[in-house]
């Protein structure tokens, strides 16, 4: 908090405004500048703030000395340690969010090798190769950089710059369990956190979603959806389909995929938002998709095939793609059999309405014409009158179209025990949450009964009725328009954050407040206070790493020499 008021202090002396050459998505802090103290009186109060919260803490933690505070019983505390400490062992979200999976870690390894890494798909590098390879393209992208400036605005450059003298780590190779399939099988992830390669990819994400809307098809979300097929008339003999792509980021060629988007910019270049640098965005992007460079325990590898795994930008970059491709060879050809069509990256939804008297624009030929470009193919649905789309059931009913929320057969329902150490706000804004999502996309009957299943589920992850009941009771209120959520309106400028670790048994927000109140409030000009708290350590935190860490000698490269 010191920080932040300190900085928004020496904005106000010095003339700046604090949104001058900044961009959200694009900010990062620059970690060699403080700002200098402010007025004496100020830094006088900031004093007292922190003494006086420091007593309150320490008061706190001495009238709690010798209390057990822990969450977890002794059985469960000794299950962690051992777990944790397993050496033949490594724990893992599962995919689709079916809860965590311990695997024999020997298992495990094999498996990624010979599903994934022993294949076509990547090239194993060694450790020297890797490294120098890394080197050469970080003084590639930075060259890049340098000779391009005048073609980047001052916010992005700050952000370069800023980049470039973090720490970076290479990429990291693990795999979620896919528990739901038999036999189980591994989902390939890279997490690219803090990696070189993540500053651009970053900075191609946020340019390319300023393209987003010139895919015809692109959709942000269900509630759009919704919105767009009530606007819509249907004429007889409509149907309604879906269509799924296999494995999409793997089956965009690279070379295809840049074409593509390059070919995309020409097609759209008066349409492009102001001073677009289009070639330097292709230059980037390729650096970008053909040098996925990651580890998989000590072990260095390459990828070969498909769109770069993990890269930040992989989801706009899949939907501008194929997007380009429906924008020249799908929608326009079909234009008078597809009332309606859509796709929310690799999962489309169309209204088909057939047509006789148009030869070779039958259904099978629009099939064919969605599975026409490069290898990448699409598991299709037959037009009827119901399909599933994100998380919606959507049904003709002769002229009109219904909704009603889709949820797995799988799905676990894992919400947040009463024991987990979360601000009661994370339970409230999960029910008010849903209970808006399901007005929103349901008739009455069907709220109600999803309602009542939502609070069951609630009640058999331990969570008191009588605790949930006046959460529901307020959730309703917002819904029927009674009364209304508060809403953060405030401009962040005249708004003071005080970040705080959350614990059930630590100083409460209205205790932070108030000692806010008692010192800095009057010396600050700032029309409103939140105390953003932040969680503690949590369970998956403490059992599960991105990375591979092997003990006793062991290492991935043995696999490999004794041929798994």
């Amino acid at each position: 908090m010191a920080y932040d008021i300190r900085t928004k202090y020496y904005l106000e002396q010095h003339g700046i405004a604090s949104n001058v050459a900044y961009i959200k998505e694009l900010y990062v802090k620059n970690k060699y500048w403080n700002p200098p103290p402010a007025s004496i009186s100020i830094e006088d109060k900031l004093t007292q703030f922190e003494k006086l919260l420091k007593q309150s803490y320490n008061k706190l933690q001495e009238n709690l000395k010798g209390k057990n505070l822990s969450n977890l019983t002794k059985l469960q505390s000794k299950a962690l340690y051992s777990l944790k400490n397993d050496k033949e062992t490594i724990i893992k979200p599962t995919d689709k969010n079916l809860g965590p999976a311990v695997l024999d870690l020997d298992k495990y390894i094999k498996q990624i090798l010979l599903e994934h890494l022993l294949t076509n798909d990547y090239k194993q590098l060694t450790k020297e190769k890797a490294l120098q390879k890394m080197d050469n393209i970080k003084i590639a992208l930075k060259n890049m950089i340098a000779n391009n400036h005048g073609l980047l605005t001052k916010a992005e450059l700050i952000y370069f710059q800023r980049s470039f003298q973090l720490q970076h780590r290479l990429p990291v190779f693990y795999g979620l369990p896919k528990v739901h399939k038999d036999p189980v099988s591994l989902r390939p992830v890279v997490s690219n956190t803090n990696s070189f390669l993540a500053i651009f990819s970053v900075w191609l994400d946020h340019k390319m979603k300023s393209l987003l809307p010139l895919i015809r098809s692109y959709v942000k979300n269900s509630t759009t959806i919704i919105q767009e097929l009530k606007e819509l008339t249907l004429p007889e003999g409509a149907k309604i389909f879906s269509a799924d792509a296999t494995s999409m980021y793997t089956n965009i060629d690279v070379n295809l995929g840049i074409a593509t988007i390059e070919d995309f910019l020409q097609n759209n270049e008066k349409d492009l938002p102001q001073q677009f640098p289009s070639r330097l965005f292709l230059d980037i992007l390729r650096e970008v998709m053909c040098n996925n460079i990651f580890t998989f325990g000590e072990t260095y590898w390459l990828q070969l095939q498909g769109t770069a795994m993990g890269t930040p930008s992989a989801c706009a970059y899949a939907t501008l793609t194929y997007g380009h491709y429906e924008n020249t060879s799908i929608i326009p050809i079909f234009r008078n059999q597809l009332l309606y069509y859509r796709r929310y990256i690799d999962d489309v939804l169309g209204i088909w309405i057939p047509q006789e008297e148009s030869p070779g624009l039958t259904w099978t030929d629009f099939k064919n014409r969605l599975n026409n470009w490069g290898v990448l193919k699409w598991t299709i649905e037959e037009p009827s009158t119901h399909t599933t789309f994100l998380d919606l059931n959507i049904d003709i009913n002769g002229s009109s179209i219904t909704f009603s929320t889709f949820q797995k057969p799988l799905n676990l329902y894992l919400y947040l025990p009463p024991l987990s150490a979360h601000p009661p706000g994370c339970l409230k804004g999960l029910i008010i949450g849903e209970l808006k999502r399901y007005w929103l996309q349901n008739t009455t009957e069907n709220f109600e009964d999803l309602v009542s299943k939502f609070l069951k589920r609630l009640v058999a992850r331990g969570h008191p009725i009588e605790k949930l009941s006046p959460i529901f009771n307020q959730a309703a209120l917002i819904l029927d328009g009674t009364s209304k959520r508060n809403s953060d309106s405030t401009n962040n400028d005249r708004t003071i954050f005080i970040h705080w670790t959350y614990h059930p048994n630590g100083l409460k927000s209205n205790q932070i407040k108030g000692i806010y109140n008692q010192t800095l409030q009057p010396q600050l000009n700032y029309d409103k206070t939140i105390v953003a708290v932040s969680r503690p350590q949590n369970l998956k935190d403490a059992l599960t790493r991105a990375a591979l860490t092997l003990q006793n000698g062991k290492t991935v490269q043995s696999f490999i020499d004794n041929s798994i």
